[in-house]
């Protein structure tokens, strides 16, 4: 796989060194088991998978890439590079500015970008309406384009779809940027859809199999199909695809009870007329990220710490699968361990922090979960794990844990 060069204060010493002895202990990827670091007092449990994935890593070099060759130009980006606190605030603070925020709200008029200045287009991808606008003005939409190559996979099989008549099923968050943009993609070529969890997949069912009238569908749904969409006629042939950031197993339950719905409907031996198969679909790194978490939950753990930005979809599904087992911080950064007895944390439930007291037990040894999202730093991951060692006294130092590791690996 390509190595990128991202800046150097993004990387770690404690991680990237864990990283590179799994790399060549497992090249393969296939062994799920998690790193364990043992510091006596203290032991951190880490994920196989966790961290920059290709997509992240990618739009952040372009992006850094394009402020170094050209610091005689307006550099804007469409949105949020990616969904990282710590990383957008970076590269505002070198000069990049947003046209809009994270939510499609306009930030900066399209009448004061010309064509002089550079628009990076951020790894979520965007709109063909957006891009039309950037041709227009006579921006380029492919030198500083760092739509994630899963996206765009996602974006080609949906047309793939729509050339075999089907009606596109998007698994995902209708305000989410990816999500737009697939939307905005698929209606190129079909009807579609936007189905944000099972439930609502559920309520569809019901819709396909007449048990509640066709009237409800254009409530339940509204502002997520496209124009035109007609019950009878957009219902009897679909294929699903993804927000590559959803939860995997997710996305294959929907698609999976949807095709037993079109089975009912149809019959098991026209199924395949009216059902397609996309799995393809689904983000390996998304993927591997949520099995090592799911792989790290088996052992028993006092507690977890997810790292990542708020709003970043992926990292939430993480601490979904983290909340089923154990307690659970979701945290942006190492400032948020106010003290070994005070933690600030995010509520993915109602969406705004709290403070959580005696959230580190007092026993013999703790032993700790801490992983991060795919657009989360290792850097932070450290920071993070470096200040919870700190209120381990007697602890063995990073270097003794990490030769420690590497010898018994």
């Amino acid at each position: 796989m390509k190595k990128f060069d991202i800046p150097l204060f993004y990387r770690s010493p404690i991680i990237s060194r864990i990283k590179e002895i799994r790399k060549l202990q497992d090249p393969r990827k296939k062994d799920y088991a998690p790193a364990i670091l043992n510091f006596g007092p203290l032991r951190i449990k880490l994920p196989r998978h966790f961290g920059f994935c290709y997509g992240v890593e990618n739009a952040i070099e372009i992006a850094y890439k394009t402020i170094d060759e050209n610091p005689d130009k307006r550099i804007f980006l469409l949105s949020e590079m990616i969904h990282n606190p710590e990383v957008n605030n970076d590269l505002l603070s070198r000069g990049i500015r947003f046209i809009s925020d994270t939510y499609g709200n306009q930030l900066i008029d399209w009448k004061e970008i010309s064509s002089d200045d550079i628009v990076i287009i951020p790894a979520f991808g965007t709109t063909i309406e957006t891009e039309n606008i950037l041709k227009e003005i006579g921006i380029d939409t492919v030198k500083y384009n760092t739509t994630c190559p899963f996206v765009e996979k996602v974006w080609n099989r949906a047309a793939q779809l729509g050339e075999g008549d089907h009606t596109i099923i998007i698994h995902g968050k209708a305000s989410h940027e990816e999500t737009r943009a697939t939307f905005s993609h698929s209606v190129r070529n079909s009807h579609s859809l936007i189905v944000k969890d099972i439930e609502e997949a559920q309520l569809l069912g019901k819709i396909i199999l007449g048990e509640l009238p066709n009237e409800k569908f254009y409530e339940l749904f509204a502002n997520k199909y496209s124009d035109g969409f007609d019950v009878e006629r957009d219902l009897s042939k679909i294929g699903v695809v993804n927000q590559t950031t959803m939860l995997a197993t997710e996305t294959q339950s929907i698609a999976d009870y949807l095709k037993g719905i079109m089975v009912k409907k149809f019959g098991e031996p026209e199924i395949k007329s009216h059902f397609a198969d996309t799995r393809d679909t689904l983000c390996y790194a998304t993927n591997d990220n949520q099995q090592a978490t799911i792989a790290l939950l088996e052992d028993k753990s006092d507690f977890a710490i997810v790292v990542g930005g708020y709003n970043s979809s992926n990292t939430s599904h993480i601490v979904e699968l983290c909340e089923e087992v154990l307690p659970t911080y979701f945290i942006s950064n190492a400032d948020k361990i106010i003290s070994e007895i005070i933690i600030s944390h995010f509520d993915i439930h109602t969406k705004v922090e709290k403070e959580t007291n005696n959230f580190i037990p007092v026993k013999n040894r703790v032993d700790i979960i801490v992983t991060s999202g795919a657009s989360c730093p290792d850097a932070i991951v450290d920071e993070v794990m470096s200040k919870i060692i700190s209120y381990f006294p007697g602890s063995k130092s990073v270097e003794e844990a990490l030769n420690d590791y590497a010898a018994n690996f």
